[in-house]
């Protein structure tokens, strides 16, 4: 198995872990921004601290950032933390294991992100695989009780997989600015720039638009400090990936996480999935492969 493959198996769990602690912060007296925040928030001294470590003990000298890389960095801390707005407002109008498969258009969206940004190419059935892959979300779309497929809760699905398809672009061009050939050291390093960004520009906005929130992260630093362990080591998995291999066929890999999201919803959240929904992630999930295997 290579080695980003498993770097992005590994984050794929661990975040699969940290957006369920995040719907269970976020059903409580947190917003989705304060509960966004708590992942920066709670990470960004960790990784800072064991990216110096793991530097030192390797031997090795934390590379010196590009203006290029700040660009993209900063980029992709921005998007970020609106992309997983976007995902922790949607866990409170669907079922936990739907609202990952609808941030999972960032799949697709990130192929065409990646070439436009970074020129990152991806082969012609790789692409047809992702195309097909829209069936599913189109599936998916549809609300529990009926309605219009244009519905509130699949655009905001719909916009939480762009921002994550650019903050994964952006941020694969920040770990390429980098010079180190280790990917645990270029995924730290880059890591720690992003959540020290993100912790301040978040935590600067809710101090002024929700005050509130800042004290209630703090008062829920049990569950919240979970959140920023599980969100140091997902970011970290996808970082090392993404310093490797194309962010599509990165987070190709990473469709794993639709199969951890139905057991936490069905073990964790006691949620009924129904057989449309299931029909849908089971089309989304088989596209994911054939990028996997024709990319």
């Amino acid at each position: 198995m290579e080695s980003w493959v498993l770097f992005a198996i590994v984050a794929a769990a661990a975040q699969t872990v940290r957006f369920a602690l995040q719907k269970v912060l976020a059903g409580g007296k947190l917003s989705a921004a304060g509960a966004t925040w708590a992942r920066f928030m709670y990470s960004a001294p960790l990784v800072a601290g064991l990216a110096f470590a793991y530097a030192r003990t390797t031997g090795q000298s934390l590379p010196a950032p590009t203006g290029a890389f700040w660009v993209y960095a900063l980029l992709g801390g921005v998007t970020q933390i609106l992309a997983t707005i976007c995902t922790v407002s949607l866990f409170r109008m669907r079922a936990f294991a739907v609202g990952i498969t609808f941030k999972k258009t960032e799949v697709m969206l990130t192929a065409l992100a990646g070439l436009v940004i970074l020129g990152d190419l991806v082969s012609l059935w790789g692409a047809c695989a992702i195309a097909a892959g829209f069936l599913g979300v189109l599936l998916l779309s549809d609300p529990p009780d009926g309605g219009s497929v244009l519905n509130r809760a699949s655009a905001i699905g719909l916009l939480s997989g762009v921002f994550f398809a650019l903050s994964a672009v952006f941020y694969r061009g920040a770990t390429l600015e980098l010079p180190t050939e280790d990917p645990i050291l270029t995924g730290g390093a880059t890591l720690a720039v992003v959540t020290c960004w993100q912790t301040l520009a978040l935590g600067a906005w809710l101090w002024v638009r929700e005050p509130g929130q800042i004290g209630a992260t703090m008062r829920a630093w049990r569950q919240a400090a979970l959140v920023g362990v599980f969100s140091l080591v997902g970011s970290w998995g996808w970082f090392a990936a993404f310093s490797l291999a194309n962010a599509a066929y990165v987070f190709a890999v990473g469709q794993i996480e639709l199969i951890f999201s139905l057991l936490v919803g069905w073990l964790w959240f006691r949620e009924t999935i129904t057989r449309r929904e299931i029909t849908g992630m089971g089309i989304l999930t088989a596209s994911i492969l054939g990028v996997t295997i024709l990319g």
